[in-house]
Parts: structure tokens; sequence; C-alpha cells
């Protein structure tokens, strides 16, 4: 019985220590490139200019049915 005690004790502090270090990597490291979500994705490297441009050719170009 304490063997089991002992085994639940051990998965809820690995769990919470999981947890934590995501919630912490989310709010307090500073390291991470992109945005909040923390997967270092190419969020925070939009090229507003590129953008523009497709978004312009994309208007320019005549409407196809």
């Amino acid at each position: 019985m304490i063997l089991q005690y002992t085994i639940i004790a051990l998965l809820f502090l690995a769990a919470t220590f999981y947890v934590g270090r995501i919630f912490w990597r989310a709010f307090f490291v500073k390291t991470a490139t992109g945005c909040a979500k923390g997967c270092g994705g190419a969020c925070a490297t939009i090229d507003v200019d590129r953008l523009q441009r497709t978004i312009e050719k994309a208007a320019a170009q005549p409407a196809v049915r």
C-alpha cells in the first residue's frame, strides 16, 4: 500500500514539474524567439513588405471563374 502511494506521489510530482516548466518557459524565458507559444516558429519573423507585395500581386490578377 505504501508503494502505491509512493508511485502516485512520484507521478504527481513529475507531472507538476512538467506543467510548471511549460508555464515557466512561456512567461519567463526571454531567449525563445517567436510568439508566446514558445514553439520557436517563425511567428515573429513576418516580412510585412513581402506580404504586401503578395496581396497587391493577387489583387492585380483577374478573377478566375
